[in-house]
C-alpha cells in the first residue's frame, strides 16, 4: 500500500490535474465553450435519437445497428455506478465538503474533453458484424500512425475497467450489501459473477438493451430522493453551500503534495464517476450510428453533466445535509448513514437495491470496454472467452478484498489511461473543430447535419464509415 500510494501521489499531484484541466480549458477555449452554448442542441439531439439509427453506408435506419441513444445508455451505464455514490463519499471523507466544488470544476471544464474525445471516436470509427466499433486506440493508430501508442492504450484501459474498476465495482456491492442485510461478501461474489458472466457472453447488444432501459430509470429515482432530503432540510441547504466554497481549496484539510486534499479528492473522483477526457466514453460512442460525427460528441458531452452535476451532487447533499462528513466513516457506508439519518432505515435498503443496480450495469459496461480494446489488439475468439473468466474473476476478487486496496489500484490505472489518452486528443483535436465547425454550418443552413470524408481530406482515406 506505501508503494501504491506513493505512484499515486506523484501521478496526481504533479501530472494528471494538471494536464487534466489545463486540456478542459485548452479546449473550452479553442471550441469557443461548446459544452455550454450548446447545452440546448445536446438534449434535442439526445430527445430525437430513441431507437433511430442514421445508417450512413446504407442510407436507411438499421434495427441491427446502436441508436445514439443505446450509446449514451451504455456510456452512462459506465459513468453512474459505484463513483457516484460510494466515490463521492469517500472524496467528502478525506476532501472535505470543499471536494464537491472541484467535481463540479472537474466536469464543467473536462466536458470540453468529452466532446473531443467521442467525436474523434465517430470520425475513425470502424465496421463490425453488428454494430460499429471505435474509440481512443482506433483514433490513436489511425489519426498519428503509431500503433505502439494505441495498443498501449488498449492494454491499459482493459487493465483499468475490466478489471482494477470492476473489482471496486464489485466491492462497493459486497459492502452495501453486507451493511444492509448482513449477507456473506463471500457468497455476494459468487452471485455477482454468475450474473455478469451470464450478461457479458450475451454480446453488446445485450448490453445495450439492459442499460438503455436500467440506467435512466435508476439515476431518476436517485435524484428523486436526494430532492426530497434537500426539501426536508432545506434551512441547513445555504450552510452546505457555504461549507462547500469554504473549503474548497483544502485550507483546513492536510496537504496532499503541492494541492490541497480536497482539490485532489474532488478531480481523482470526479474523473473516476464522469470519465471525461479519460478515453473509456469514446469506445460506446463510436458504436452509435448516426450521420455527423459531432452529432454524437455533444450527446456524450451531456452525459458528463448528468453524472456529476446531477447524480454526484446529489449524493453530496445527501451526506452533507445529514452532517455526517466528518463521522469517521467513508465510502458507500457513509452515503447509507447519511441516508438512514434523513430518510430512515429503510434508506440503506433503497441504496443498496440502487448501489446494486447501478454497480452491475457499470460492470458489463466496464466489460465490453475490455472487450473492444482486446479486440483491437487481436481479435481472437479464445482471447475474448480469457478475457470475459478473468474479468468475472476480478468481480469475485473485488468482492472480498479491501476499499482501500480496490480504490488505490484503480487511481493508478485510471492516471496512466488518462494520460494518455489526453495526450492524443490533443494532438488530433483539430479534426475535432473541424467537425464542430461543419455541424454548425449546416445546422444554421437549416439541414440534419450528414458528414462527408471529404470536409477533411488529410484523413479521408482514414475514416471508411462516412
Amino acid at each position: 500500500m506505501n508503494i501504491i500510494n506513493a505512484i499515486n501521489d506523484f501521478l496526481w499531484s504533479y501530472l494528471l490535474i494538471a494536464i487534466l484541466l489545463g486540456a478542459g480549458l485548452y479546449f473550452t477555449l479553442k471550441l469557443r465553450g461548446v459544452q455550454f452554448r450548446l447545452i440546448g442542441e445536446m438534449a434535442r439531439l439526445l430527445v430525437r435519437s430513441g431507437e433511430r439509427c442514421d445508417d450512413t453506408q446504407s442510407g436507411q435506419q438499421s434495427k441491427k445497428r446502436i441508436s445514439s441513444f443505446q450509446a449514451f445508455a451504455i456510456s452512462l451505464a459506465s459513468r453512474v455506478g459505484t463513483g457516484n455514490i460510494a466515490g463521492v463519499g469517500i472524496a467528502i471523507a478525506i476532501g472535505g465538503p470543499g471536494a464537491v466544488f472541484w467535481m463540479w470544476v472537474v466536469a464543467l471544464l473536462s466536458s470540453a474533453n468529452a466532446f473531443v474525445e467521442s467525436t474523434l471516436a465517430q470520425l475513425f470509427k470502424e465496421k463490425g458484424k453488428d454494430s460499429y466499433c471505435g474509440g481512443p486506440a482506433y483514433y490513436i493508430q489511425k489519426g498519428t500512425g503509431r500503433r505502439w501508442w494505441a495498443v498501449t492504450f488498449a492494454i491499459l484501459i482493459t487493465l483499468t475497467f475490466a478489471f482494477a474498476f470492476n473489482s471496486v465495482q464489485s466491492n462497493t456491492i459486497s459492502l452495501a450489501l453486507h451493511s444492509s442485510f448482513g449477507l456473506s461478501r463471500v457468497w455476494i461474489g459468487v452471485i455477482l459473477t454468475a450474473l455478469t458472466l451470464a450478461v457479458i457472453f450475451g454480446g453488446i447488444r445485450r448490453i445495450a438493451r439492459i442499460n438503455e432501459v436500467l440506467v435512466p430509470v435508476m439515476a431518476i429515482l436517485y435524484i428523486m430522493l436526494a430532492l426530497y432530503v434537500i426539501a426536508m432540510r432545506i434551512g441547513y441547504f445555504p450552510h452546505v453551500m457555504k461549507l462547500i466554497f469554504e473549503n474548497a481549496f483544502g485550507i483546513n484539510q492536510a496537504a496532499g503534495g503541492s494541492l490541497g486534499m480536497a482539490m485532489i479528492m474532488g478531480v481523482k473522483r470526479g474523473l473516476f464517476s464522469n470519465e471525461a477526457g479519460e478515453g473509456s466514453t469514446p469506445n460506446a460512442a463510436a458504436t452509435a450510428a448516426v450521420s455527423h460525427p459531432a452529432k454524437q460528441g455533444l450527446i456524450q458531452t451531456l452525459g458528463v453533466y448528468v453524472d456529476t452535476l446531477l447524480v454526484c451532487t446529489a449524493t453530496a447533499f445527501i451526506i452533507l445535509c445529514s452532517g455526517m462528513f466528518d463521522s469517521g466513516l467513508t465510502g458507500i457506508e457513509l452515503t447509507q448513514a447519511a441516508l438512514s439519518d434523513e430518510v430512515g432505515v429503510i434508506a440503506t435498503v433503497f441504496v443498496a437495491a440502487a448501489i446494486m443496480l447501478f454497480g452491475f450495469t457499470s460492470i458489463i459496461a466496464n466489460y465490453y470496454y475490455g472487450e473492444n480494446n482486446l479486440d483491437f489488439i487481436h481479435r481472437s475468439s479464445r482471447l475474448r472467452i480469457g478475457l470475459r473468466i478473468a474479468s468475472a474473476a476480478m468481480v469475485m476478487a473485488g468482492t472480498v478484498a479491501s476499499l482501500d486496496l480496490v480504490w488505490a489500484i484503480a487511481d493508478i490505472t485510471m492516471a496512466l489511461m488518462t494520460l494518455c489518452n489526453i495526450i492524443a486528443i490533443l494532438v488530433l483535436g483539430r479534426y475535432a473543430a473541424i467537425c464542430l465547425n461543419d455541424y454548425m454550418k449546416q445546422r444554421r443552413q437549416g439541414k440534419d447535419p450528414v458528414y462527408r470524408k471529404e470536409t477533411i481530406p488529410e484523413i479521408a482515406d482514414r475514416t471508411e464509415c462516412w
